[in-house]
């Protein structure tokens, strides 16, 4: 059997900038194989410059990114999506003129697993996490609601059998019922093997299903514990969880 690896992703020293906004200020952190971690903090605190730096997308003016032992700081986002990071963005972001099952294998195209009956297994996969998507695979995702919406796009993201899945702000626009939904789906993505790199503004449920968690704070990170640490920290009750 495989060792899990201690650190499958290592940031050391990351900034961020764009022109004269610095997005990241000297940020380190590490996500461990199987785990749940969380980047928690207020709009504008460089949660989603963190993963689109470590995709690939956006610039990094200093620091390294290493992902199962490889720098990947200067790779392409293609490069990093074949090596296993897979990344939700903010927002959804379906093809909505598509298909539920044509976005769902927008999702493999860059993978190095995609035979045909791969991608069958693959589909099937999310067909069994979402059976809502399953119902509605020939609907255009623009008809589906938002939390249907949200499905496709973390589905789409784990078409490509990733080994890390950043999920940015998965429970935004989204009825309560349906946010914890998709807590319940994250935590079995984890009991399932897989590890999840999460930012989320409701920082009492990130918090609640996390190994670990850094808190942001104008770009660099001003706290970081054990998920129900911080829940009972009096620092982040006051600024985060509205107590």
């Amino acid at each position: 059997m495989t060792p899990k690896l201690e650190k499958l992703l290592e940031v050391e020293h990351l900034s961020v900038r764009y022109g004269n906004i610095q997005a990241v200020r000297d940020i380190s952190f590490s996500v461990g194989e199987n785990q749940i971690i969380s980047l928690i903090g207020s709009n504008g605190a460089g949660k989603t410059s963190t993963l689109m730096a470590i995709s690939g997308l956006a610039p990094k003016t200093e620091g390294t990114v290493t992902f199962a032992g490889k720098n990947i700081t200067d790779l392409r986002p293609d490069r990093i999506v074949k090596l296993g990071i897979s990344h939700v963005p903010e927002g959804r972001h379906v093809f909505p003129n598509l298909t539920v099952q044509d976005n769902l294998i927008m999702g493999n195209v860059s993978s190095k697993n995609s035979s045909k009956g791969e991608l069958r297994r693959l589909l099937e996969e999310q067909y069994e996490l979402f059976p809502r998507l399953k119902e509605r695979y020939k609907q255009l995702a623009g008809t589906l609601s938002g939390g249907e919406q949200q499905m496709v796009a973390i589905g789409r993201g784990l078409m490509g059998d990733p080994k890390l899945l950043m999920l940015d702000e998965p429970s935004m626009g989204l009825a309560p019922i349906i946010v914890d939904e998709i807590f319940e789906l994250i935590v079995t993505l984890k009991q399932g093997g897989r590890t999840i790199l999460l930012i989320e503004q409701n920082a009492s449920l990130a918090l609640s299903i996390s190994d670990y968690a850094y808190v942001l704070d104008i770009g660099a990170i001003s706290l970081s514990g054990r998920g129900e640490e911080l829940l009972g920290s009096e620092e982040v009750k006051k600024a985060y969880l509205g107590f």
